[in-house]
């Protein structure tokens, strides 16, 4: 597992649709369009033109990590107290389950147990679960 991608929340990074789903996608694409000779061309397309490296820089780079590591909303509740308090996961926190959670229990339905797993077991249970998701093409976007 690699724990970059764990968030503040409890949600694994691997396990989003946007890696799952939508970076595949994205290096398929960019390998047919760049067969194709699309590179070239995309220069006199009215409205191309951050279309290419965007989609060459998610094939290259991905689209993101994880909030721990500066990806997602700065803004995130659940972000700014983890960050405040110095809390790894919410789930290892004294206070969890706070109010911040009611929406995202409500978002993601296994977070709840999820994190209590992962605050009765350890990271090394929840972290096989995550594992056990992520290579049966599991996403929280199938699963909510």
């Amino acid at each position: 597992m690699d724990t970059n991608y764990i968030c503040y929340c409890g949600l694994y990074c691997k396990n989003c649709a946007v890696k799952v789903k939508v970076e595949p996608a994205a290096k398929s694409l960019y390998q047919e369009m760049k067969n194709a000779g699309f590179e070239e061309i995309l220069p006199m397309i009215p409205g191309a033109q951050g279309f290419w490296p965007f989609l060459k820089s998610m094939t290259e780079n991905g689209v993101c990590i994880s909030c721990r590591e500066g990806s997602g909303n700065p803004g995130c509740a659940v972000r700014r107290c983890a960050k405040e308090k110095n809390v790894e996961i919410c789930a290892l926190c004294p206070d969890y389950p706070c109010p911040v959670f009611a929406k995202y229990f409500e978002g993601y339905p296994m977070l709840r147990q999820d994190n209590d797993l992962l605050r009765k077991h350890g990271l090394e249970a929840w972290a096989k679960l995550q594992d056990e998701r992520q290579a049966r093409g599991f996403t929280y976007a199938d699963n909510t």
